[in-house]
């Protein structure tokens, strides 16, 4: 080989990289001499393959996937939702070096878990004197009700996330230890699929270690402690409006979880249990993503509108387990690192391979002299200080005064390549990697990602702040041997689903109604377009126009109305993105997209055409909720919910047509409910008042009468949980029955605007009664029996 093929083979192309070099930073793909580090060899080999635009093809399938999949990090201030913000190419880690990183890092997760141990058990260290009590004594993560949980047998922590930072020597340094509620560990799965799509070539070609074993033990350790007769494993999410909420919802699906908040939860005497629709069901474990403080109102934060009153109760029984133990959080206190190296020796009997970055807590004396003299970055001492009154990060006089700072010195961090505009640039980098604890010992994720930032500078900025992911690849010697998180199919037997969580369904439900709702409007407002302006409004106009009023859309703005619905129907499907189809909740997404563009272009939009796009989409919810969603208890409440709304919301609307009467009353009907074409298929194609609202309104086989959605939501709440044929029916059955009769023995001539009111207010009722017996909820009844107890 010649020097110049050498030289080649050992730099990046000029064209694919353009580099700033950083004095002072390790550089995660560049040596110091120039040369490509093996690890990022093939990954520089395999872009430099491809051409410009079909680098950009392949980084944008995968946004496309990130989009399609609705991966989100955090909502908006209106509501809205941001895209994970992946970046190309994956972080590589050398497997040589992975190994030892894997080795420091279990031996960092054992001593967090003696350490979370002593601080809710003894306090050996701090009755030594190797931690100060007022690191204790002032810290908001010591849950006094729980500060004897360390004494049991079980380890307090099972799953932890840290933070790691490369300085120039390429030592890896702590950052921040996370044992409250860990996240990332779902968006490194999408990260993986995403890039993977991207680059699949090279993927098998490096032999990137999966995900899916670490999870796989994970799982069997939670149903491992989960040792109840049938009792659940749960992950107990903050709600919709956390900003890693679509991770709580990707790994209960992923796993098999339920997706549980805390007013899903109620204690009975000393046990947790489900709220579902057949009933109280206990749980037995739970996957908390939900901080401490608000677990308990009875206990904690009395504040808390999301946890459980209760819960501790149980805690303390043995009967629920928690991943994390509430009060783990203490871990994440930055103060802790100053001491590190004695709690290490104490703990562990021997120094962390994996230290923190260098730091001093104020309030030692000496701690304070040597920070003001030096040069170091102040900061609050206790976690979660940022988000409650902090004094100002300002070194008071007196070290006494200065418990709630400590100083750091963070060093450069090192840089990594990112693909920004056709070309590689060098960004600050940070790596994020998890663990789990079995029976066997501390588990280490193959990976875990990394975060940098988008534009230049020495800070990693968080996601919501305008940080950017990679994935984490670590090659391996062969290809790891798939595995799947489905069952083996020697122990195959078909099992019907779990009981739904009641506020699942509360939510299925309306999401059918919102949806249908949001149709309504359409259908009421493109007929209003089309009738043109004031002057020429017919009786029928005038009753199109008021319907739509009374639903909250006003007639000289009527895209901001049906855009609230809209947006209703999708936050709802948001809410239920464990359990729900995601093309369907993709298809509502694209309803609020449209509607959105709509209201923000600068030009006029054609409404007619606007309002033909919605209704095809919606449409095609309609298709797939019929026809890609299992037809469960959860598809049945579904249904509910939509044949509930479509025919109380006909029957009123035609019942305010016929009242209007005059002119253009049978063509409203038909026009109403879609049924133009198939009147004039059946019938002549002059109009008669008896044939229209037979067809309309009473014919069972028009998919878009009443009759026709009363029958079919006589049907679905025939198989709702609970209900037996050949029992007394219950008030909700009842009324529908009864529904149901009178509208198989009506005639046209008795449909008048009462009849139909009446109708609409028989299926407001049954949707009452519905809600009472499977959604109702009473949480302050809860708290007023568990506080007299």
């Amino acid at each position: 080989m010649s020097q110049t093929q050498s030289q080649t083979q050992a730099s990046p192309s000029p064209g694919l990289v353009a580099r700033r070099a950083v004095a002072g930073a390790f550089d995660e793909m560049v040596a110091p001499d120039g040369s490509v580090r093996p690890a990022y060899r093939p990954v520089v080999d395999a872009l430099q393959a491809l051409s410009g635009p079909e680098r950009v093809a392949r980084f944008g399938a995968a946004e496309q996937y990130l989009r399609e999949a609705g991966v989100y990090y955090r909502a908006d201030e209106d509501g809205g939702a941001r895209l994970w913000p992946l970046a190309f190419p994956p972080f590589v880690i050398d497997p040589v070096e992975w190994r030892a990183l894997e080795a420091a890092l279990v031996q960092r997760a054992t001593y967090l878990e003696r350490l979370v141990a002593d601080l809710y058990g003894e306090r050996a260290l701090v009755r030594e004197g190797i931690l100060p009590g007022r690191l204790l004594g002032h810290n908001p993560e010591f849950l006094r009700p729980l500060s004897r949980q360390g004494l049991g047998p079980k380890p307090l922590i099972r799953f932890v996330a840290v933070d790691l930072g490369r300085g120039p020597d390429g030592t890896w340094r702590v950052l921040g230890d996370r044992t409250q509620a860990p996240s990332g560990t779902g968006f490194a799965l999408e990260n993986r699929v995403a890039t993977s799509r991207a680059l699949p070539d090279l993927a098998r070609q490096l032999h990137v270690r999966r995900l899916a074993g670490f999870f796989a033990r994970f799982r069997e350790t939670l149903e491992t402690l989960n040792d109840q007769d049938g009792a659940r494993v749960g992950l107990l999410t903050p709600g919709p409006f956390n900003e890693t909420y679509f991770e709580h919802a990707y790994l209960a699906r992923y796993l098999g979880f339920h997706l549980l908040e805390g007013g899903d939860l109620v204690v009975q005497g000393d046990e947790a249990k489900l709220r579902t629709v057949d009933g109280l069901r206990p749980v037995g474990v739970l996957w908390r993503r939900l901080d401490a403080d608000y677990a308990d109102p009875l206990e904690l934060f009395s504040q808390s509108r999301i946890g459980t009153p209760g819960l501790l109760r149980a805690v303390r029984a043995g009967k629920l387990e928690l991943v994390n133990a509430l009060g783990s959080g203490i871990l994440e206190t930055p103060a802790f690192a100053a001491f590190e190296t004695a709690l290490a020796k104490r703990l562990i009997g021997e120094p962390l391979a994996l230290r923190s970055v260098d730091t001093l807590w104020c309030a030692d004396p000496a701690s304070h002299a040597e920070v003001r003299g030096g040069d170091w970055t102040l900061g609050p001492a206790f976690p979660g200080q940022t988000g409650r009154a902090l004094p100002d990060l300002a070194l008071p006089p007196e070290p006494g005064d200065a418990v709630h700072l400590v100083a750091r010195r963070v060093p450069p961090l090192s840089r990594a390549p990112m693909e920004l505009g056709g070309d590689m640039v060098s960004r600050p980098v940070t790596l994020r990697v998890f663990l789990a604890r079995s029976s066997e010992g501390w588990d280490v994720m193959p990976g875990g990602f990394a975060r940098a930032s988008h534009a230049p500078g020495e800070a990693v900025p968080a996601i919501g702040a305008g940080g950017r992911s990679m994935d984490v690849w670590i090659p391996g010697d062969e290809a790891d041997v798939p595995i799947t998180l489905l069952s083996s199919a020697r122990d195959f037997r078909r099992r019907l689903p779990g009981s739904l969580p009641a506020r699942a369904a509360d939510n299925l439900f309306w999401l059918g109604r919102s949806a249908e709702r949001t149709e309504v409007a359409i259908r009421l407002w493109r007929a209003s377009l089309e009738r043109g302006g004031e002057e020429r409004a017919s009786a029928v106009d005038a009753a199109r126009r008021a319907i739509l009023t009374r639903s909250g859309i006003a007639a000289a703005d009527a895209l901001t109305g049906i855009h609230r619905t809209a947006r209703t129907a999708f936050d709802i499907a948001s809410r239920i993105r464990d359990r729900f189809s995601p093309d369907a909740w993709r298809v509502l997404a694209e309803v609020v997209e449209l509607l959105t563009e709509a209201r923000r272009a600068a030009a006029p939009t054609d409404h007619a055409a606007l309002a033909g796009r919605l209704l095809t989409r919606l449409a095609g919810f309609s298709g797939l909720v019929e026809e890609n969603m299992y037809q469960f208890a959860g598809w049945r409440f579904l249904q509910c919910g939509r044949r509930i709304e479509r025919g109380e919301a006909t029957a009123s609307a035609c019942a305010e047509f016929l009242a209007a009467g005059g002119e253009g009353v049978s063509e409203a009907l038909l026009e109403f409910t879609d049924s133009r074409l198939t009147y004039r298929r059946r019938f002549s194609v002059e109009l008669h008042p008896e044939t229209v609202a037979d067809l309309c309104l009473l014919d069972p086989l028009n998919p878009r009468s009443v009759a026709y959605q009363v029958a079919a939501a006589r049907r679905a709440m025939a198989d709702l949980p609970g209900i037996h044929a050949g029992e007394s029916l219950d008030p909700a059955a009842r009324r529908i029955a009864r529904l149901h009769v009178r509208l198989e023995t009506a005639v046209p001539a008795e449909v008048t605007p009462d009849f139909l009111r009446r109708v609409a207010r028989d299926l407001r009722d049954i949707s009452d009664l519905l809600s009472a017996r499977y959604f109702a909820v009473a949480p302050e009844a809860a708290i007023e029996r568990l506080g007299s107890e």
